[in-house]
């Protein structure tokens, strides 16, 4: 992992401000290698701003998610969903440069761009964290899709406001049934995202468990709840009012979840890795984000 050469880009182009923060990070890593990969869609946009570097290579953003060494995404946490959804199959880590207004998982700041010069050291750690592998089954057991999420899945309403039914069970026992907005369940990583919007607990990455968290339950009694990452989780539609529910994975894909169908969660076998250079604890971080 020290040879680290193909290193690729990630970012909206598209947005001025992080198009020459791109710019800003390409200059400090061509102090070390001598290309740097651009999904060739932003080409024009870059050829047009006039940021085009010789050492720019563009390339199919399908290349940079299968072959990069190092994937550098500059943004929030948004950014960092999407290239760990994306990278995490192929096994590349992948560096955070906050732009964005939390930006929990990433690394740096535009600030300490001064710090990249630790990759080509070999002063860096990889921080490796959980995943899900989310399922949908039809009532009569057919499996009608699956994906991976590092943050959380989340069955709700949608965009109506209305209170839905849903079933808890773990491997088939039966833990609660909920009245609610909706339910996240959530990793240690996501426990700090829309989870602990809900009221969820903040839970330490290094432990081995899902957090599972009711959005504004029609309870007094309805409370977050943890358990084993060995536990087969099961969410099943029986909201007979409403047509159709949905689910969304790390707040990006959403998949219908129609009466009778189960939402299938456990523990994923990929992990994703977040390259670390500086020596921060988790505690140090999540006071530095003002999260307690």
């Amino acid at each position: 992992m020290n040879d680290i050469k193909k290193i690729s880009i990630i970012t909206n182009f598209n947005i001025s401000e992080k198009l020459e923060a791109a710019t800003k990070v390409a200059e400090k890593l061509c102090e070390h290698v001598s290309k740097v990969y651009i999904p060739n869609s932003y080409k024009d946009r870059i050829l047009r701003a006039h940021a085009h570097r010789s050492e720019f290579v563009y390339v199919p953003i399908e290349e940079i998610y299968s072959t990069s060494d190092l994937i550098i995404g500059i943004g929030g946490d948004g950014v960092m969903l999407e290239a760990a959804r994306r990278a995490t199959p192929a096994n590349i880590p992948i560096l955070g440069i906050n732009m964005g207004r939390v930006g929990y998982m990433t690394e740096l700041e535009m600030t300490e761009l001064e710090k990249l010069d630790e990759i080509f050291k070999g002063n860096f750690y990889l921080d490796e964290r959980a995943m899900l592998r989310v399922e949908i089954r039809s009532n009569k057991g057919n499996n009608k899709f699956s994906a991976y999420a590092l943050n959380e899945a989340v069955i709700a309403n949608g965009t109506t406001a209305r209170i839905i039914d849903l079933e808890l069970s773990d491997n088939g026992r039966l833990v609660s049934e909920y009245r609610a907005d909706g339910l996240v369940i959530a990793t240690p990583t996501g426990s700090t995202a829309y989870s602990l919007s809900a009221g969820g607990p903040i839970v330490d990455p290094k432990l081995s468990c899902f957090c599972v968290t009711p959005i504004c339950p029609h309870s007094l009694i309805a409370r977050p709840l943890i358990f084993p990452d060995s536990a087969i989780l099961e969410v099943k539609n029986t909201c007979v009012r409403e047509k159709v529910l949905h689910l969304t994975v790390d707040g990006r894909a959403t998949f219908d979840l129609f009466f009778g169908d189960t939402a299938v969660i456990t523990k994923s076998a990929l992990k994703t890795k977040l390259l670390r250079i500086k020596n921060e604890d988790f505690y140090s971080k999540i006071r530095m984000k003002k999260f307690i």
